[in-house]
């Protein structure tokens, strides 16, 4: 149960990526840089193990997917998916240590990883798309009526989001994920600082980060109200009304479309932290971070900045004591 929340949260609100980001994941962190990324986490005994993967990213591969709109959609997948399987490999780490060795089956083990990612997809879409959709209809009474109905499902979509952050928070595994976040951010500035990576230099940074995934859906959620009334609006033109059913299914299917427009609004924004009124439109997502992200001890860093070497590898001379500034994501 509890592997299952992580993973609900993990594909709502912790990722962070561009030059360097990543996220956290059970009793460790994740960390991504150009062609590689790199899993650690902390054993009972105090050590730390690792796994580290090369990447070429879709967009590396594919210069056309590189086209606005549809990056954000491909750069959605593979964050995902990547988010996924080093979840998978930290949650196997942390459950074979909770348990006396077994013989273990890996047949079995990822048919309960693939059942496992799927009830969490599930669960996200159900409260986050299609429980909304269900309130609304008992608060607007013209179900055509496609901009207040958007207005009062895009808000309680919010409403239920920040409750569910709220909730799961006071959880105390999720409060250490939570620290693990915090420490992962911690390390990002640290790194685009260009000061040398070391708990006490990154401890000094702040734990809101302005291309964090929990500013990431937050928008999404803002950018839904108008591109659904939108969407409602051309669909009314062929059919009489617009059911739950046939909302969802519009919806789930232009979700993907929608990831792609909160990406650009967010690339766009982190760019401009230093203009103030965009640095305006960045708090609310960095006030919800409040919630994600907790104020990690100097083992939590010491793992995100370990993660983060191992990820870079020999490579690190070519980025280290040298100054980043965040302009995109992914």
């Amino acid at each position: 149960m509890v592997t299952l929340i992580y993973k609900v949260i993990s594909s709502l609100i912790m990722k962070t990526s561009i030059l360097v980001g990543g996220q956290a994941v059970i009793e460790g962190v994740m960390m991504r840089v150009p062609g590689a990324y790199a899993t650690a986490v902390r054993l009972k005994n105090g050590n730390m193990v690792f796994e580290k993967h090369t990447l070429k990213s879709i967009i590396q591969k594919n210069s056309w997917k590189n086209i606005p709109l549809l990056r954000g959609m491909f750069h959605l997948y593979e964050s995902m998916k990547i988010g996924y399987q080093t979840l998978d490999w930290s949650a196997n780490i942390y459950e074979s240590e909770q348990r006396e060795p077994q013989g273990s089956n890996s047949l079995w083990q990822n048919f309960i990883d693939y059942v496992s990612n799927f009830i969490a997809i599930i669960f996200a879409i159900s409260l986050f798309v299609l429980f909304p959709l269900f309130i609304t209809t008992y608060i607007v009474n013209d179900v055509n009526n496609t901009i207040a109905f958007n207005i009062i499902s895009g808000l309680s979509r919010i409403v239920i989001f920040i409750t569910y952050l709220l909730l799961i928070s006071q959880l105390k595994d999720v409060k250490r994920l939570f620290e693990y976040h915090g420490a992962e951010h911690k390390t990002v500035y640290n790194f685009e600082s260009g000061k040398e990576l070391k708990p006490e230099e990154a401890q000094k940074f702040s734990t809101k980060h302005p291309r964090c995934g929990t500013s990431f859906i937050f928008i999404i959620m803002l950018v839904t109200i108008f591109s659904y009334t939108i969407l409602d609006s051309i669909a009314l033109l062929f059919i009489e009304q617009l059911t739950i059913p046939i909302r969802f299914i519009m919806h789930i299917v232009c979700l993907p479309l929608v990831a792609g427009m909160g990406y650009e609004v967010l690339k766009f924004l982190a760019s401009k932290q230093h203009i103030k009124i965009f640095n305006y439109l960045s708090q609310p997502g960095l006030w919800l971070q409040s919630i994600t992200t907790k104020e990690p001890s100097k083992d939590q860093i010491e793992v995100a900045i370990f993660a983060l070497k191992k990820a870079f590898g020999n490579n690190i001379d070519l980025y280290f004591g040298k100054e980043f500034k965040a302009d995109s994501i992914g």
